[in-house]
């Protein structure tokens, strides 16, 4: 499959969207930077831009807590774009009183924004990941799901869906529920988590292949990963039949313990993503906090090279205050590595000289209070 550049936005519209009364900005350019001090509102694009996607976007904020301060009470977002097969219209937005935000695809409205998936494919790196290596390991297995999720739309159904069965379980273990009701739900969780885990294993598989590879430029090293948990490992060398009959049978042979835990302890709940340090052979998770970031930046490198290898078109990445956590060679780095994907890229920083090395087709905007104008 050829690939293509991917969906283009040309033009971002908000109105109540955090401190934005209303916005309009053009921005077909392939590169942009939004300069401005802290809280001026740059973060704040990114946001609006990620909820053009499944989820709560890269802030991961309650939708109460997005509309405007003194505002409607609700928040929209409108964004169009250029792609190979012609114009295309995306929008979100909370009506003032509702809790659910409403989608629509060119203008129709959809059920939800996994419908966004079939034509717009999003990545992001945020400072709060700076610790993923480090931290729990529910914040790697989100990681890792924002990755499968860009190259299988109903991943994010099926985790809602195992998530709920697996709630289920738990209170019917809490109130001494009858063993044909437990069985008929850990068929489901077995169902649900198998193809879960399958998913995530299958991606990770190709992920390794490119991340694992010598590194297209010596700042950001290539990265051993893997996928650890039982099911997980089984279904490296067994059908996922067997797999999920083995599930099955091990959440029912394991109801007295997960009644006592409050959760069942087997299952893609308990996976964990292992990054190794190429170059040094040394878990991430103990490398230096440059060495992390090295890895981290190869990591989504090769996680958008996945995308546009299997989607056949180059996802739109956010990346908010990268560049500033970088030195002038690493940043000269990341802004070839983001010109060879070919993808639209939208970055954030405190300071103009961080995009000094991007080339004369980048946009360079400066923000400031809500207001957004060419630097």
């Amino acid at each position: 499959m050829a690939a293509s550049a991917g969906p283009r936005l040309l033009r971002l519209r908000l109105a109540d969207f955090r401190n934005y009364p209303a916005l309009d900005l053009a921005c077909g350019a392939m590169l942009t930077a939004f300069v401005g001090p802290n809280g001026a509102g740059k973060t704040n694009i990114l946001e609006a831009i990620a909820l053009l996607s499944p989820g709560r976007g890269l802030r991961r904020a309650a939708l109460d807590a997005i509309p405007r301060q003194g505002g409607s009470g609700g928040f929209s977002v409108f964004a169009e774009f250029a792609t190979v097969t012609g114009p295309l219209a995306l929008a979100t937005a909370l009506q003032p009183g509702e809790v659910q935000r409403q989608c629509r695809i060119d203008r129709a409205p959809v059920p939800s924004a996994n419908r966004f998936l079939d034509h717009l494919a999003l990545l992001w790196l945020t400072p709060d990941q700076d610790g993923l290596f480090r931290g729990p390991p529910g914040d790697r297995r989100r990681f890792l799901d924002r990755l499968v999720l860009a190259v299988d739309a109903a991943h994010g159904t099926r985790a809602g869906r195992y998530e709920q069965a697996l709630r289920h379980r738990n209170r019917l273990l809490e109130e001494g529920g009858g063993a044909r009701w437990l069985d008929a739900i850990e068929q489901e969780i077995a169902e649900l988590g198998t193809a879960l885990a399958a998913a995530r294993v299958e991606t990770v598989r190709r992920l390794a292949a490119l991340a694992g590879a010598p590194a297209a430029d010596p700042a950001f090293p290539h990265a051993q990963v893997a996928l650890t948990g039982e099911i997980e490992t089984r279904l490296l060398a067994e059908p996922a039949g067997a797999v999920e009959d083995w599930f099955r049978a091990a959440l029912a042979a394991h109801r007295s313990r997960d009644r006592a835990a409050g959760r069942a302890l087997v299952g893609p709940q308990v996976a964990d993503l292992l990054v190794v340090h190429g170059p040094k052979n040394q878990p991430a998770a103990q490398c230096s906090t440059g060495e992390q970031k090295a890895l981290l930046i190869g990591l989504l490198l090769a996680q958008a090279g996945l995308i546009r290898q299997m989607r056949g078109a180059a996802p739109l990445l956010l990346l908010d205050e990268l560049a500033a956590h970088l030195d002038p060679e690493r940043r000269a780095a990341l802004f070839r590595g983001l010109e060879r994907l070919g993808g639209q890229v939208f970055m954030t920083g405190t300071d103009p000289q961080l995009f000094a090395g991007l080339g004369a087709d980048a946009a360079l905007l400066a923000v400031a209070e809500g207001r957004v104008g060419r630097l």
